[in-house]
């Protein structure tokens, strides 16, 4: 045994060292990645991985961040403290990314799980975009409704792709990580792509046209549906349906009742809904001619490219540096520093850069940066911490329910800050209030200091739950494989 094990051992380093080198693998070895996936998964899996993540979430997400952005200022004309509310209502529909991912894992349609939500999530993205784009002048109350379907479009489809990329790696465990990395590359990729075009295609198109163009992902998310290789199930029970509805519900309902599951949840929630967003009043600010620097399109959309970089350093720092620092002393420090960078927008505000001779332009883009890396490097523990309050049996379900308290954080952070906005008077042209609004969101952001102690002082590479919801060791060893995703999901470079 041991020499068989030394002999596969030799084979695989002789066939590492025959693999493409230096520039010529730089060039040739991503290609080469990208084919082992299409040739071990399917190519359709990665095609639905590229479309979903790369270019509905990625370069969409970005277009679609920009120009409603300007659609509210430009179009709507609505008020800042308006335009904060309006962002959260259409974040609603990733609220509830546990009933997206109950109705594709227990409700298949016609057969198949997975192809029919790729449909809607197209067609949802399609008709949306199509009546924004096309419409003269929609109503304000008819425009949400169709930014909240085109959102509950894009969350649908990242269910959707997530289930087929942990259904891919159970059954191959060895490219669970390439997986994850494929999702992860795709969506920094995206973005920063979608971020660098934005502020240039809202110049030359307008808003509007930005949304007509948001027509090609969801066209792309529907094409998924339609070529995605998947197995048919014609003698699935829909009499049982109501009972897995149940019993998820309830173990669901069991768990969270246990303190040490409820009480980093209840950290999460405040942490995200403390940090007040007042994002719509600085952008206002950074848009008007008279008290602020008055960007360009161009220009935003610069902005928001460099704090998607700041962003993947963040997780880079995070997976090299800090992921096996206790949570509790990671989280107090990274909390205290994402409040202090806060004061980079009240100098900002305050025209303080301009006396030591920085540009507006270069100050925001360092602002942005900073404030997306730490941002990131508070969200990758939480994102740690949520999979290891996972219990066996109803792993992805329950992984998918802490993901939506954080987004109830953040619409309960969006809301907030639109009423602070509201209370302060900064409207589409008056900021005199705005450099306040700064300093009480930066108290805020380090208030979660205070329930720190909600969060266990452990080693993240410890269990937290307790025994009884582990389960067995042979339970735990098949556990592994039926919830890989989450597994790499966390040792991923650039989590969701």
């Amino acid at each position: 045994m041991v020499e068989e094990g030394n002999i596969e051992a030799s084979n695989k380093a002789v066939e590492e060292d025959n693999g493409p080198k230096g520039l010529y693998y730089c060039f040739w070895g991503p290609i080469y990645w990208f084919r082992m996936l299409a040739m071990e998964t399917h190519w359709s899996f990665v095609f639905a991985v590229v479309s979903t993540y790369g270019i509905s979430q990625g370069l969409g997400g970005a277009l679609a961040r920009v120009g409603t952005e300007y659609y509210m200022k430009d179009v709507q004309k609505v008020q800042p403290s308006e335009s904060q509310v309006y962002t959260g209502i259409t974040s609603i529909p990733w609220i509830v990314k546990p009933i997206w991912g109950l109705l594709t894992d227990v409700i298949p349609i016609r057969g198949y799980r997975r192809r029919p939500y790729f449909i809607l999530s197209g067609l949802l993205g399609l008709v949306s975009m199509l009546i924004i784009s096309l419409h003269g002048k929609l109503h304000l109350v008819f425009a949400l409704m169709a930014l909240t379907a085109g959102s509950a479009g894009v969350a649908i489809a990242d269910v959707t792709v997530d289930a087929c990329v942990a259904q891919n790696s159970s059954k191959i465990p060895s490219l669970a990580a390439d997986m994850q990395s494929l999702c992860s590359l795709m969506s920094a990729i995206g973005a920063l792509i979608g971020f660098s075009i934005s502020g240039v295609f809202v110049h030359l198109i307008g808003p509007k046209g930005v949304f007509g163009l948001l027509t090609i992902p969801a066209a792309l998310v529907f094409s998924v549906g339609i070529v995605l290789f998947e197995p048919h199930d014609a003698n699935f029970a829909y009499k049982e349906v109501s009972k897995k509805f149940l019993d998820a519900g309830k173990a669901m309902w069991r768990t969270l009742k246990c303190p040490e599951v409820w009480r980093p949840c209840l950290y999460m929630y405040l942490s995200f809904a403390l940090s007040l967003n007042i994002n719509e009043g600085l952008f206002y600010w950074y848009t008007d001619s008279k008290e602020g620097p008055l960007f360009s399109q161009e220009t935003i959309g610069y902005i928001f490219s460099f704090g998607a970089v700041g962003a993947l350093l963040g997780a880079i720092l995070y997976q090299n540096i800090l992921k096996d620092h206790p949570f509790r002393d990671l989280l107090f420090w990274i909390q205290l520093f994402y409040g202090l960078a806060g004061m980079l927008d009240l100098i900002l505000v305050l025209r303080i850069n301009l006396k030591f001779g920085i540009p507006d332009s270069v100050f925001v883009v360092i602002g942005e940066a900073v404030t997306q890396m730490i941002g990131r490097l508070k969200w990758m523990p939480l994102l740690v911490l949520s999979a290891k309050l996972c219990p066996s049996g109803i792993e992805g379900t329950f992984f998918a329910l802490l993901m939506s308290i954080d987004n109830f954080g953040l619409l309960s952070s969006s809301w907030g800050g639109g009423l602070l906005l509201h209370t302060l008077n900064v409207t589409r042209t008056k900021f005199g209030s705005l450099w306040l609004a700064i300093l009480i969101r930066n108290i805020f952001r380090l208030s979660p200091l205070g329930v720190l102690f909600l969060i266990p002082r452990g080693d993240p590479n410890s269990s937290i739950l307790p025994t009884e919801m582990l389960g067995s060791e042979d339970e735990t060893v098949a556990e592994e494989s039926n919830n890989i995703e989450l597994v790499s999901l966390v040792n991923s470079v650039d989590g969701r």
